[in-house]
């Protein structure tokens, strides 16, 4: 399973050119995104992840985006990368101060 990960200090953020790129795709989500922030710039890149349920980080879309895109996909202070786990493998993104790594989430098991 491929998911898209942040691996810098900042936060997870996609560029306009790859919100672009989604929505030509079809990704309704880039596409509502792009609508509610047309008029938003911020500092060096377009802010793009203001909606509160953020982007599946396996999105097929989003992964072809950065893939595709490499660094033009980074959104401000992100640097995007895919990173790929075994399949059904629960899991956990873990981030400090925006910078994410990918933890397993093993099933303990209570005995009483």
């Amino acid at each position: 399973m491929k998911i898209v990960i942040n691996k810098c200090y900042g936060s997870f953020a996609i560029s306009k050119e790859a919100a672009v790129y989604m929505a030509k795709l079809g990704s309704e989500r880039a596409k509502k995104e792009l609508e509610q922030t047309k008029d938003t710039f911020y500092g060096y890149g377009f802010v793009l992840e203001m909606m509160p349920d953020g982007y599946d980080r396996t999105d097929l879309l989003l992964i072809k985006a950065v893939e595709t895109l490499k660094e033009k996909a980074n959104g401000y202070h992100a640097k995007l990368k895919v990173v790929e786990i075994p399949d059904n493998i629960n899991y956990v993104i873990d981030e400090y101060y925006g910078f994410e790594k990918i933890h397993e989430i093993r099933s303990q098991l209570i005995l009483g």
